[in-house]
């Protein structure tokens, strides 16, 4: 059996084959907060190509502190809702599912970008590096506060509410990167003393609290999902969990909330972690029985092959947005190269690709 091309059952949903394309930011938004067309097309162009799920790029969560670059999209007015509902009607019209994914930039965002003009985070901690945008450092981020959280959270609901009204398939959190629910997840950048700081479950507690508040809105047909990852945009270097017995206990206790399913993004989907001689797919695999969404590194057949071992769904991101006709390359076993970070750089550019 064709593994790759066989359909998945993940809730009320049959994908028609295991391959998606991944959320991946474009920044071509205006001050509308909307995507440029040829953006909205892409995605409608990449499912009528055979990708079995399509995400959008990560959409942000509020107009006061999340937004970490220039340009990225909102979905939390009538207008921008409107501007997404064709997208998401031609997607599905393929037979294809569409998932909105959404963020909060936290200690990554920068303050000439936020109408607030403000950067917050779970801890007064900077990234090591200077951000690449700006070539200065990042600015200490304001502490965040409970009111601050209460308010971060409200941002997550009403922006899953407008890809609810969009029409979506389905949400995705966005937990992964070095973002703000990363940042509380992580000892290297939660130094907190409260309840959202320390242990593991108090680390957990802001994604605990932010999932548990956007199911109450997600309607039984629809998916929820958490996206993790061991890696940050900034200081790469960093492990953000400690331990193999740490990032366990959170795909545990993710395993416990409403979700339906876990997509672990890694940078490499074949390297090993935490000297254990496994993969973070295949450690997750150890600890949840929850389907596994697994991208990084993914580019022709044989990766996506061997990807596939170890999760339910693959993703592609650079091979999917440099080649339309990379699900049926795939199929018919095409050689395909392997793209580098800087030939992608052309999604941040306005020409239309193809």
């Amino acid at each position: 059996m064709d593994k790759l091309f066989s359909p998945f059952h993940l809730k009320h949903f049959t994908l028609k084959n295991r391959i998606g394309v991944a959320p991946m930011t474009r920044m071509s938004a205006s001050e509308d907060s909307i995507p440029r067309q040829d953006v909205l097309d892409f995605l409608v162009r990449r499912a009528r190509n055979g990708a079995g799920m399509v995400y959008t790029e990560a959409i942000v969560t509020d107009y006061e502190s999340a937004q970490g670059y220039s340009g990225q999209a909102r979905m939390l007015t009538q207008r921008q809702i409107d501007a997404w509902k064709p997208v998401v009607r031609e997607i599905q019209k393929t037979g294809s599912i569409a998932i909105m994914q959404m963020f909060h930039c936290g200690r990554m965002a920068w303050p000439e970008v936020n109408p607030a003009h403000r950067t917050i985070a779970p801890s007064p901690i900077t990234p090591k590096q200077d951000n690449p945008l700006t070539k200065s450092p990042y600015p200490i981020p304001d502490t965040m506060s409970r009111f601050d959280i209460e308010h971060v959270i409200t941002g997550f609901v009403e922006t899953a509410r407008g890809a609810i009204e969009a029409g979506f398939d389905g949400v995705e959190i966005h937990g992964a990167h070095g973002y703000l629910i990363s940042q509380f997840l992580s000892s290297y950048s939660n130094k907190r003393s409260d309840d959202y700081g320390g242990s593991v479950k108090n680390r957990f507690r802001f994604a605990h609290e932010v999932i548990q508040a956007v199911n109450k809105l997600i309607p039984d047909d629809r998916l929820l999902i958490t996206r993790i990852s061991n890696w940050g945009v900034a200081d790469m270097e960093v492990s953000l969990f400690d331990t193999k017995e740490e990032y366990q206990e959170i795909i545990k206790l993710l395993s416990d909330e409403p979700i339906d399913a876990i997509s672990v993004s890694t940078y490499e989907f074949q390297q090993t972690a935490f000297g254990t001689g496994k993969n973070m797919a295949q450690l997750a695999r150890e600890v949840t029985e929850l389907p596994l969404i697994l991208c990084g590194g993914i580019y022709d057949r044989a990766s996506a092959e061997k990807a596939l071992q170890d999760a339910d769904i693959i993703l592609a991101g650079k091979s999917a947005l440099l080649n339309p006709h990379w699900v049926e390359d795939v199929r018919t076993n095409k050689t395909l190269k392997r793209y580098k970070s800087e030939e992608a750089d052309i999604a941040y550019t306005s020409e239309a690709l193809p």
